[in-house]
């Protein structure tokens, strides 16, 4: 089967998911219900696509499909941010009540924490990938075991408000903080498609990518800048999922069998989209709510990520 019939297909699928979540069983007033519905899936698609965008070009520049950001501790990195506002502030501060404020504070925390690991661990590809697995989990671990700490010592009411936070949830984005994210993921989107001829390049190799006129390094640190945009956006939006690009990009490489990054990346987009609204609509409707997508797709995304491991370490030995 062709690439192009296959994103079709999961195109289909996405847009069959959206359907069926937006339509299906709307109680109360539909001018009231369907809107909130909307926001919600505007939501799902942003997150997808910006995830699974950073996560492709994150996994060209490392040429390794286990690592992403989020494997990296960005996901951790938000929940310190989180934890140490409500820890010093409190619930009730201008940095928990002003959404804005908030939001952009997790960005750019998070951003700058992403420049300063890649700064000093991408440079050149002077360290083993797994040297770099064994970084990011290690400094995941030091910044989870830190949230613990402080969660210990949080009022137990604020340390419930501080739950809702730390997990990703769709039900309660604000539209506001919706059209920002938006914004911020045009302009990341736009630059990523003038560029996306270079990460096909890339994707051959330092040494090629060289040879062929590639400002290899250059190119290596915006290309980290924009993945840590993308992912930072999305996790300061609805929170962090943290083995989601992991499970969606790797799905995308099985699937779609190319070397263009344009139609690896669409159909990680497709294959992200069809997972949150579709997972979402089975979550409200099925689980009836018992559950969070977020729990379920770390699961299995936990389970598939040591299956990767198990692989690559066999194609190694």
């Amino acid at each position: 089967m062709r690439n192009s019939t296959k994103l079709i297909i999961l195109g289909a699928i996405a847009l069959a998911c959206i359907v069926l979540y937006g339509f299906y069983d709307i109680k109360g007033g539909f001018d009231y219900a369907f809107p909130k519905r909307m926001i919600r899936v505007t939501a799902m698609v942003v997150t997808g696509v910006a995830i699974a965008y950073s996560t492709v070009v994150f996994q060209t520049i490392t040429h390794n499909r286990i690592l992403t950001p989020s494997v990296m501790g960005l996901d951790s990195m938000y929940q310190v941010v989180q934890t140490l506002i409500y820890f010093f502030a409190g619930s009730m501060s201008v940095w928990v009540l002003n959404k804005y404020l908030n939001f952009g504070a997790a960005i750019a925390a998070m951003v700058i924490f992403a420049m300063l690991l890649y700064r000093f661990l991408f440079r050149a590809d002077k360290h083993p990938i797994y040297f770099l697995l064994l970084i990011g989990m290690i400094i995941g671990t030091l910044l989870g075991s830190l949230v613990t700490f402080l969660q210990v010592l949080i009022d137990p009411v604020e340390y419930l408000s501080l739950q809702s936070r730390l997990f990703a949830t769709f039900t309660n984005v604000k539209a506001e903080l919706l059209f920002i994210s938006i914004g911020i993921l045009f302009f990341a989107f736009l630059y990523g498609f003038l560029i996306m001829d270079k990460l096909d390049v890339m994707s051959l190799g330092r040494d090629n990518a060289m040879n062929l006129g590639i400002n290899y390094d250059g190119m290596v640190m915006r290309i980290l800048i924009l993945s840590s945009v993308l992912i930072a956006t999305s996790t300061a939006l609805v929170g962090p999922i943290t083995f989601f690009g992991l499970i969606v990009a790797n799905l995308s490489y099985q699937y779609l069998v190319t070397y263009k990054h344009s139609i690896h990346i669409l159909g990680a987009s497709l294959i992200s989209i069809i997972a949150l609204v579709g997972g979402n609509f089975l979550v409200e409707h099925i689980f009836e709510l018992r559950t969070t997508l977020s729990v379920i797709i770390n699961f299995i995304g936990g389970i598939y990520f040591i299956y990767l491991l198990l692989k690559e370490s066999r194609a190694a030995g």
